[in-house]
């Protein structure tokens, strides 16, 4: 059964969603743009029914109680911070960290600045950020899947792209990148759609984008180091936003064990078009590697 929960980490609250036993092994699961903790819905089931603690939070900007106006507080050393402080308020020592989109990016930086919190990472459809850096900088293929970013970071105008006609935009951009019917009518996309449409919220969400330097490898900086936790990178051949290049460039910048996991025919939207597959690979990856 999934909980809701609020969180006090610093000077911020979270909402967010957990499952499990309490004395399970923490796993914290990071969301994506533009979304929630509703995006784990299926995984913290999985992960709960077999004896892990898994938690998903809202992050910074999506949690109402954790939403700051100025840019630069969305640099993605705070939000790296942010998980350390709701695992130090949860009283979660060494945790798996496992994200999805941002929050990839999220979860690789965390498992860069705070080795010593984490046991494993799980990074799914976006991969190291010098991958993605070097695939920029290289692959033309994915300069132009990237296209959008210029975009999101332009204050005003992802707002109104979204926004207009009662969120039309916003709506639309999860059946235009491949999400499936299902996911799409059971209600997590009106959870969204309500969230983002709320003051402040969007703007917060887009800060992601905004505050990060528009050198990919300067912003890279803050994951530079290779990777010593057990690593999974999860990439599908049909996502719109990462390529074959920035996926194969992963591996470079791990240290330790690492798996790279290709699911086929399936859009960005890992968690929801192929939780199935998805929790089969987290439970595998999770087993090997004991929780100290």
């Amino acid at each position: 059964m999934i909980e809701r929960f609020d969180v006090a980490a610093g000077p911020f609250t979270f909402t967010g969603r957990a499952a499990g036993p309490v004395g399970g092994r923490p796993v914290f699961l990071l969301h994506g743009f533009p979304q929630t903790s509703a995006e784990w819905r299926h995984q913290l089931v999985a992960l709960g029914d077999g004896g892990h603690r898994a938690v998903a939070f809202d992050q910074r900007g999506y949690s109402p109680g954790a939403r700051p106006d100025e840019v630069g507080a969305y640099a993605v050393e705070h939000l790296a911070g942010d998980v350390v402080a709701v695992a130090d308020a949860l009283g979660v020592g060494r945790f798996d960290v496992v994200g999805h989109d941002w929050g990839a990016v999220v979860a690789w930086a965390v498992a860069t600045l705070y080795p010593d919190r984490v046991t494993t990472l799980a990074a799914v459809s976006v991969p190291h950020p010098l991958a993605l850096a070097a695939a920029l900088r290289d692959d033309p293929d994915q300069r132009q899947r990237s296209a959008y970013l210029a975009v999101f970071r332009r204050p005003g105008l992802a707002e109104e792209a979204l926004l207009d006609n009662e969120a039309a935009g916003l709506r639309g951009l999860f059946a235009s990148t491949g999400m499936p019917e299902a996911a799409i009518t059971d209600g997590a996309v009106d959870e969204y759609v309500a969230v983002l449409t709320q003051p402040g919220a969007l703007t917060a969400a887009l800060n992601w984008y905004r505050a990060a330097p528009p050198d990919v490898a300067e912003a890279a900086a803050a994951a530079a180091a290779p990777v010593a936790a057990p690593t999974l990178y999860v990439w599908s051949d049909a996502d719109v936003a990462i390529g074959r290049a920035a996926a194969d460039g992963c591996a470079a910048h791990v240290a330790g064990p690492y798996r790279f996991a290709v699911l086929p025919g399936i859009s960005h939207w890992v968690p929801e078009h192929a939780p199935d597959a998805l929790n089969e690979l987290l439970v595998a990856h999770l087993a090997p590697f004991p929780s100290a």
